[in-house]
């Protein structure tokens, strides 16, 4: 079994060689994967925006659930464009949908940089999650069905490294229109570039040659072939198709082939349930580790960490988009190496002792921040001072974190130049803002001041460290393909859903949660979920690396138990049927 026997080296090594001799592979690669772009560059540039946006819109900065909404209207958008996009990949094919997707992005793009009014940013922000739906489930998809078997892992991490690269280049951005006037309008803007780009480099690459077959297209299916494999290896490849589509034709005679038909055939069906169980298991785990609040509040976090400044959070938050752009570099090396599922079970391994030591972090920052000054509150005049603290009978024990979470109209302006001495609990206003400003003093909404803020900032990146490798791009690795191809378009877009669903529910609840029960018991929650989803990875995911589509088929037809991995990978290894060793 080619991909599976040589264990010596790793796929990424023979990625790149084979990329070398047959360009074509990685153009058709890179093409795609600009959809993992756009999915990461929207992630990330929100999360800066949104400072700049809670600046011009009072209404957006006192009210937490505007916010989340502004973030999660794109997340909804997702959840819609992923399930249209798993039924247009069956019917349309791979590339027509990621044309689709290029083009609603766009427009997403434009809307948001001309919005007079929040209400317009959400739109805009619909019209991109739609996009973003649609190429997060058609591109790995698309560059799974175009690769040889032995370097499809790699070729799909490149995917996961776009999505990684594209978070990095949007806080790179974020921080260069800082100082330009319209900050958020240009860094949400800007996103139409890599749509366009990729809308035209598509326009000049064929379809998918799987879904080519599928549509009885076997001439064009194998001249595309033809530039993928060796001449030797494309007869086997067609024959292959060739017997997928036979049983695919016999299944859907029996179920129909519309999507409703496709849905419940692919519950009813052992193979895919099974596949399903695993897809979904993965993606909704990826979400609930928390990582995209950590991706579309980074500075937000930093800055409930202790670090007030906009510019400041987005510079450190640069740090962690850098460091998950090279967990994702990692993953291309190590993915075929040591196995999809041992990479997923280390990583939330550490991603559950990152969440709790944030938590113990956060916990201790909120216990011991500054203490109120009466004296200091009043320096600026009484009509300054926050009326709850004034009215509070417990005045005399508040702290920094006590003023913040007392009344949205509460803010921190520290004492100078030592922050951490008594500071001041004062009304949130333009002007309370400048007179703390002008005694060089530093005003705080989001955090307090903090000894180990930094220590905070690090976690979050040993996080990211964590996550990246791991749960970053495996998830997408294992979505391409786990799923039979009479089914690959309608199981990813459910196993898409399910995704984009996990990260509505995490984005549009993180700051009411953290509001709610604090930074450090969010943070604790996201752990205790981390753990459970560890459990259903072990129990639910087999190993695919290096296994054509065929044999993974054959492996869920048997079914899937942990017990029997080690006597799996043994049989692999001489190139026989586990069954029968």
């Amino acid at each position: 079994m080619e991909g599976v026997s040589r264990v010596d080296k790793t796929e990424f090594t023979e990625c790149w060689q084979t990329s070398w001799k047959t360009p074509y592979i990685m153009r058709l690669a890179f093409s795609a994967g600009l959809g993992g772009l756009l999915f990461g560059y929207d992630t990330g540039v929100i999360s800066g925006a949104l400072l700049y946006i809670r600046d011009d819109f009072k209404s957006v900065d006192r009210k937490t659930w505007i916010q989340e909404t502004i973030v999660s209207m794109a997340v909804a958008g997702a959840i819609v464009g992923a399930a249209i996009g798993g039924w247009m990949n069956d019917k349309f094919g791979r590339k027509k949908s990621i044309l689709v997707a290029d083009f609603l992005f766009f427009i997403g793009a434009i809307v948001m940089a001309v919005a007079p009014a929040p209400w317009v940013i959400i739109i805009g922000r619909i019209f991109v999650g739609l996009g973003v739906g649609m190429a997060s489930m058609t591109s790995p998809l698309y560059i799974s069905e175009a690769s040889p078997a032995r370097i499809r892992g790699a070729l799909v991490s490149t995917n996961g490294l776009l999505i990684t690269g594209g978070q990095f280049l949007s806080y790179l951005i974020n921080l260069a229109f800082t100082r330009a006037p319209g900050t958020w309008r240009w860094m949400l803007g800007v996103a139409g570039i890599p749509a366009l780009v990729q809308f035209i480099l598509m326009l000049s690459l064929p379809e998918s040659p799987r879904w080519l077959y599928r549509q009885n297209k076997v001439d064009e299916a194998r001249a595309i072939l033809e530039k993928i494999y060796p001449a030797e290896e494309v007869e086997e490849e067609i024959k292959a198709l060739q017997l997928s589509v036979e049983a695919e034709k016999a299944e859907e005679d029996s179920i129909g082939d519309g999507i409703i038909s496709k849905v419940k055939g692919a519950w009813s069906n052992d193979v895919v349930r099974r596949g399903l169980y695993a897809g979904i298991t993965v993606q909704v785990a990826q979400q609930f580790v928390g990582i995209n609040t950590v991706m579309y509040y980074s500075p937000t976090i930093v800055q409930l960490a202790g670090f007030a400044s906009n510019k400041t959070a987005l510079a450190l938050s640069l740090v962690t988009s850098g460091l998950n752009a090279l967990g994702s570099i990692v993953s291309m090396v190590t993915v075929d190496r040591y196995g999809r599922r041992k990479l997923m079970i280390v990583s939330m391994i550490g991603i559950i002792v990152c969440l709790l030591a944030l938590a113990v972090v956060f916990h201790e920052s909120s216990t011991h921040s500054p203490s109120i000054s009466r004296f200091e509150s009043s320096h600026f005049g009484g009509n300054s001072t926050c009326s709850s603290y004034l009215t509070a009978s417990d005045a005399s024990s508040w702290n920094c974190m006590t003023c913040l979470k007392a009344s949205s109209e509460c803010g921190y302006c520290a004492t100078s130049p030592n922050i951490y001495l008594p500071g001041a609990c004062l009304e949130v206003n333009d002007a309370t803002k400048g007179v703390c400003g002008a005694e060089h003093r530093v005003w705080y909404t989001k955090g307090c001041p903090s000894k180990i803020g930094g220590l905070a900032v690090a976690l979050m990146g040993l996080y990211i460290i964590l996550y990246s490798p791991g749960m970053g791009t495996v998830p997408w690795i294992v979505n391409s393909e786990i799923y039979p191809l009479r089914y690959r378009g309608i199981g990813g877009g459910i196993a898409a859903v399910s995704n984009w669903t996990s990260n509505l529910v995490v984005s549009e609840t993180f700051l009411t949660l953290t509001e709610a029960i604090g930074s450090a018991g969010t943070f604790m929650l996201f752990a205790g979920i981390s753990f459970l989803g560890l459990i259903a990875i072990y129990f639910l995911v087999p190993e695919t690396k290096g296994l054509p589509f065929e044999e993974v088929e054959k492996m869920l037809e048997k079914g899937y138990r942990p017990g029997i991995c080690s006597k799996e990978k043994d049989a692999k290894k001489m190139d026989v049927d586990p069954s029968l060793s």
